[in-house]
């Protein structure tokens, strides 16, 4: 099935009334996940509503179709039994995780156990919660130790001993075993010195889980396919590779367990220059197969179809991010959805229809079925209503050759008033290998509906163009992609003289952070910056850092290694402070461990010891993602009052 998607969300903007808000930015009605019963009877949305007033987002259930057996407020990890009749969760209370589920006769939800959930970094950690064949037992992974003593002095022994935004509990996740009825407590089936993750129990007897055989698993990211037993305990390794198994999934019938993978001996676990494809081995045991190797795309979101002969995936592709499908007999993948649009939240149902959250750049996310025949229906209609009362902006898709005549792909959005000349926004990704698309942005239109042009680029290293291209920035951080985007900036100049060149901007968050600063140390054509979370100093950023080995995959090893203490320093900002003239404006989060906040402040520093005009904002509470919506709307607000005052706008 192939289904253009030409109208299929069915928003018109004829009737737009008003320019996008900040506010409006933060608080666009969207669908942001959704519940989805085996047989589709039951269906609930989640779209996002703030409270100013108490400073919180929260989700709004709303029922499509049907009604779920339980309250979808506060629920994690929802998965049903394999007869489709009950449903198991988490739920987050009093410092506690309790493991809920309901029980045959009434339909009932009833408390299964307590538990906890460590708080370390778990990379591309994956399902928590599954239930046997018969629907007696529940397994699950997290933790039994209750939270460890406040340490006075804080004694560390461990590579990765930092977690989002704090420090490590050093509590293990471990695969455990419990009756669906009342009675036996929980059994341990995983050992107590390493995490044991992303589980799935199919018609076997097995579970099949995740673990990094490392003797020191912090050491080098490396996760491996494992079964348990869960009456004998007996363990076997299903999958040993140099690479990262992620996501195994037992198929409906038993034969197979698909994931997803990478297969280089070293790599990171935050921003993954390797793309990940589709794979498949036998439950037994046997060979791995690549499922997808010809696709050289980026793939997530994997199911399995209902008849156990393929899969189905989301791969991102030039901007977009699309479901497809792939066969255990490694044909040519197959694309179900065509044209400029990201899905996300990618569900299958018992009858082989999908089920996906899409947006497009004037559409906020809706939900979408795809029928097995290759049909789709728009389901909800929220940012539809929504959209009619705001007056948005197509961004214009613009390919051109960069310096070494590499094919370059950017997204231009104009701005809203377009009279005189315009003020233009480079807005660079983070990552590196993140990329922009077609999915809907409300900051972007927001600064558009302000006054500027913003042009969104994807330079060498992003994803969504192959493997070749997603390495186009290892080792050379600040070289072809920096190039890139500057030519990107000349060839807009080129194609619309309506932007003043006099008034360039230049923001970006965490990797776009460091290009933002790397930008201003390297030209002064432009007269405004605003890097978020970002990187000024790759020495001491790899001592900081929850993913050091970020550096370890992108930088030729360790920073001893050869000559890389002199790389690591000549492609850091502050190594060309003394060239910059551009004022800054610095925004990071106080508890942000990816990125710590002294990069932002070894920056700082030294513009105003230069003399260059910059402002340090701290963001109390908040770590690389701010999650508090008055930080989020003091950000959006901030960084266009700094171009407002330096562009002239």
């Amino acid at each position: 099935m192939k289904l253009c998607l030409l109208l299929l969300l069915g928003v018109t903007l004829a009737s737009a009334q008003a320019p996008l808000t900040a506010e409006d930015a933060l608080a666009v009605p969207q669908v942001s996940t959704f519940l989805l019963s085996p047989d589709a009877s039951a269906i609930a949305v989640a779209t996002t509503e703030i409270d100013w007033t108490n400073n919180r987002s929260k989700a709004v259930w709303t029922n499509l179709q049907g009604k779920l057996s339980f309250d979808p407020q506060g629920a994690g990890n929802v998965v049903w039994s394999p007869d489709g009749r009950r449903v198991a969760f988490f739920r987050a209370e009093a410092g506690k995780t309790i493991l809920y589920a309901t029980t045959s006769a009434t339909g009932a939800i009833r408390a299964v156990c307590e538990l906890y959930t460590p708080n370390a970094y778990l990379a591309a950690a994956g399902n928590r919660i599954a239930w046997s064949a018969k629907g007696d037992r529940i397994a699950f992974t997290g933790t039994f130790d209750p939270p460890p003593a406040e340490q006075d002095p804080l004694v560390i022994d461990r590579i990765q001993y930092k977690s989002r935004t704090g420090i490590s509990d050093n509590r293990r996740s471990r695969v455990f075993v419990v009756s669906a009825a009342a009675g036996s407590p929980p059994r341990a089936l995983t050992p107590a010195d390493r995490d044991a993750h992303s589980i799935s129990w199919g018609p076997g007897a097995e579970i099949v889980y995740l673990a990094n055989p490392g003797a020191d698993p912090d050491a080098n990211h490396n996760y491996d396919i494992y079964a348990v037993h869960p009456g004998s305990g007996a363990t076997r390794t299903v999958v040993a590779s140099p690479g990262v198994e992620m996501d195994p999934q037992v198929s409906p019938d038993g034969r197979w367990i698909a994931y997803r993978a990478t297969t280089r001996p070293v790599t990171t676990i935050d921003s993954v220059a390797e793309d990940t494809h589709v794979w498949a081995v036998p439950y037994a045991g046997g060979a791995p197969r690549e499922l997808n190797r010809a696709l050289d795309r980026r793939c997530t979101a994997l199911h399995w179809m209902p008849d156990s002969q393929s899969v189905v995936y989301l791969a991102a592709d030039h901007g977009t991010l699309l479901p497809y499908r792939s066969t255990i007999t490694v044909a040519p993948a197959k694309p179900l959805l065509t044209g400029k649009a990201v899905a996300t939240s990618l569900q299958v149902a018992g009858n082989g229809d999908l089920y996906v959250a899409l947006s497009e750049p004037t559409k906020p996310a809706e939900l979408v079925r795809i029928s097995a025949a290759g049909a789709a229906e728009t389901l909800t209609k929220f940012a539809t209503e929504a959209a009619k009362t705001w007056q948005l902006v197509q961004p214009e898709t613009i390919r051109f050759p960069s310096f070494d005549r590499t094919e370059v792909e950017a997204f231009f959005y104009p701005p809203l008033d377009r009279k005189g000349k315009w003020p233009l926004i480079l807005n660079i990704h983070g990552g590196p290998h993140s990329t922009h698309g077609y999915g809907f942005n409300g900051g972007t239109q927001f600064y558009a509906a302000r006054g500027y042009a913003v042009l969104a680029v994807n330079p060498r290293g992003s994803s969504g163009y192959g493997q070749k291209f997603s390495d186009g920035c290892i080792n050379d951080w600040g070289g072809g992609d920096y190039r890139d985007l500057m030519a990107a900036v000349d060839e807009v100049l080129r194609r619309h003289p309506e932007v003043d060149a006099n008034r360039l901007g230049v923001m970006g968050a965490s990797y776009g952070g460091y290009m933002t600063n790397w930008v201003i140390t390297q030209t002064n054509r432009f007269r405004a910056a605003a890097p978020i979370a970002s990187l000024s100093n790759l020495i001491s950023f790899y001592s900081t850092s929850l993913y050091q080995d970020l550096v370890h995959a992108e930088f030729n090893g360790f920073p001893w290694a050869g000559n890389n203490f002199e790389t690591l320093w000549q492609r850091s900002p502050l190594a060309h402070i003394k060239k910059v003239q551009t004022p800054a404006l610095l925004l990071h989060g106080e508890r942000d461990n990816d990125v710590h906040i002294t990069q932002a402040e070894e920056m700082y520093t030294a513009l105003r010891h230069r003399g260059v005009p910059a402002t340090l904002v701290r963001y109390p509470r908040e770590g690389h993602s701010f999650g508090e919506p008055r930080h989020q709307l003091d950000v959006l607000r901030r960084v266009a009052e700094w171009m407002d005052r330096h562009l002239g706008s």
